[in-house]
């Protein structure tokens, strides 16, 4: 019960790797704000927590501040506090950003190498990127991880006991790999995190990053069967992550033993990129 008594908002916890954290942190015995985009996946996040009595939902569209601040209202008169926040909603592509014809090139090349040729086919994926697209993924990626963490300083200040942040970032972040789109929102999650750890610590908030790798979420069925094996391969540990697996790796930095840690990026990657 390492959360016990502790109010936890996870974001974008309607499947995948948020499930898992809000889940985890619900175990843990914290009571557990769920927010995703989607009210029927929160509610089906909800009634899969332990204590689920005790937890809301909250359906938030990140990359919008508005929708964000209230969100925190009903946290705050539902609860009048806030002590972990989860910065985990974001999205890997969206319509119009011209991800799908990059895939499909990806994969002429990956026949061409296969047959050994030379090949004339590229990824060029900024070619069919469009502002509206770019726009659209480094808003809910990073512009909703600044609004959540702007809302959640605000609440934690007031309450004067501190808390902690954790922003889950991505390998790609590093190593390039993905969505042009994704990478720069996930590597601004990064220095997003550096900033407010330097900020929020004489308020005794702590702030880290976790970047997983491949994990084995609906988001990654988005991409090609061949995408996914390859990355399995690239891992010394041969397998893609489970959402579990990243959600031990939250728990760490949101309980209290890791009290002493701040401004610190976790690669929860399998090994994928070692940093």
């Amino acid at each position: 019960m390492r959360l016990a008594g502790k109010i936890a908002l996870v974001t974008g916890a309607g499947s995948g790797i948020g499930r898992a954290i809000a889940q985890t942190f619900a175990a843990e015995g914290a009571t557990v704000v769920v927010s995703d985009i989607s009210a029927e996946s929160a509610q089906e996040t909800l009634a899969s927590l332990a204590g689920k009595e005790t937890c809301i939902t909250g359906t938030c569209d990140v990359s919008d501040g508005a929708s964000v601040k209230r969100l925190f209202g009903e946290i705050e008169k539902q609860y009048g506090r806030l002590d972990i926040l989860v910065n985990n909603a974001g999205i890997g592509q969206t319509p119009g950003d011209g991800f799908d014809k990059y895939q499909a090139r990806l994969a002429q090349r990956m026949e061409q190498l296969q047959r050994g040729e030379t090949p004339t086919v590229f990824g060029d994926q900024i070619v069919d990127m469009t502002d509206a697209g770019f726009d659209t993924v480094v808003g809910v990626n990073l512009g909703g991880a600044f609004h959540c963490s702007r809302e959640a300083a605000r609440l934690m200040i007031k309450n004067g006991e501190g808390g902690s942040i954790v922003n889950i970032s991505s390998t790609g972040a590093f190593s390039g790999e993905g969505g042009l789109h994704y990478c720069a929102a996930k590597a601004g999650i990064l220095g997003l995190t550096h900033g407010l750890a330097a900020d929020l610590g004489p308020r005794k908030i702590r702030v880290n990053a976790i970047c997983p790798g491949p994990t084995l979420t609906p988001a990654l069925l988005a991409i090609s069967e061949e995408w996914r094996q390859s990355m399995a391969a690239a891992s010394p540990l041969g397998r893609l992550a489970e959402p579990e697996e990243v959600a031990t790796t939250a728990l760490f930095l949101a309980s209290d033993e890791s009290s002493y840690v701040t401004g610190h990026t976790l690669l929860a990657n399998g090994g994928t990129y070692m940093h």
